[in-house]
């Protein structure tokens, strides 16, 4: 009587001598290529690349306005002249400033923070794109990238920072105690910032045509984020819905531009700062800047394929 024998599980690879090849790959500890690593592996793998994150984030903002004959001046330049056109449209057409104190160096204030959180969005809607050569030839934690290019931000933001205090010492400004609240201020906005960047790099690489929707979604958000108008002046006794309240008030844009009014503008700094803001602004910090992380980690062995 002839023997049957069962056929190999098509999931399994043997030799012609019947050798499991995973079994034996396993055993000597090799792995499938791209294979996404445990998350506690990947935080190991991105702290062991932080040099090439900085340095990657160095060349990039190097790089990035190397062909304009100003150079490194359109850093401060970008973000005063959007000041400007917001001053003269807002400010002056639109009477907003009528209501503000202070309003120049709280406008310039908004407006250098809101330039932060949207370009560390836009940058990371291209973070896998743009760089599939390096992707696709060189094994590396893919979230070194957005990371880099939130890093890259706010990088430039620390330059023009520097611009800023000049112009809020111009104005009256003068550096007080309170201005050390700024470092906490940024450092969670960095968090908050990071990880929409990994977020948006995860969508932007399963979608590219998310980049083209993006500066839509950040205008508007730009709008209510209050980098031109008071936020606290208008829900004040208004006949808003409470939901819409609500919204304006926990928008962490603009939980991140007031801590930074309340940390450098003398005419906010003596009014009692609302008890939500640095703790929701903690909060979402901490939630976007997670989340974003493990939302991006989900996808790793995906990237740069296809």
């Amino acid at each position: 009587m002839s023997q049957t024998i069962a056929p190999t599980p098509p999931d399994r690879t043997t030799t012609p001598h019947g050798t499991d090849l995973a079994a034996l790959a396993a055993g000597h500890g090799l792995t499938v290529s791209g294979a996404r690593p445990s998350l506690p592996a990947y935080i190991r793998q991105l702290w062991s690349r932080r040099h090439f994150i900085t340095a990657f984030a160095t060349a990039r903002l190097t790089a990035q306005y190397s062909q304009a004959k100003l150079g490194q001046v359109w850093q401060i330049m970008t973000p005063l002249l959007n000041a400007t056109v917001y001053y003269f449209i807002f400010g002056v057409l639109l009477g907003t400033k009528r209501n503000v104190p202070d309003f120049i160096p709280f406008l310039v204030t908004g407006v250098f923070i809101w330039t932060f959180t949207q370009s560390a969005v836009m940058a990371g809607t291209r973070a896998i794109s743009a760089n599939l050569g390096l992707v696709r030839a060189l094994h590396f934690p893919r979230a070194a990238l957005p990371i880099s290019l939130a890093l890259q931000q706010l990088q430039q933001l620390l330059f023009s920072l520097g611009a800023l205090a000049v112009i809020l010492v111009a104005f009256g400004q003068y550096p007080t105690p309170s201005w050390l609240l700024a470092i906490p201020a940024l450092l969670l906005q960095f968090l908050f910032g990071t990880g929409l960047s990994l977020f948006v790099a995860r969508l932007g690489a399963e979608t590219p045509d998310i980049a083209q929707l993006t500066p839509f979604i950040l205008r508007t958000w730009m709008y209510i984020s209050g980098v031109m108008w008071s936020i606290d002046k208008l829900t004040k006794g208004s006949h808003l819905p409470h939901i819409v309240v609500l919204a304006l008030q926990y928008n962490p844009a603009g939980l991140f531009i007031d801590l930074m009014r309340y940390a450098l503008i003398s005419s906010f700094t003596s009014k009692q700062l609302p008890p939500h803001v640095w703790p929701v602004a903690f909060a979402w910090a901490v939630v976007v800047g997670i989340g974003g992380f493990v939302f991006f980690w989900q996808a790793e062995e995906k990237y740069g394929r296809g």
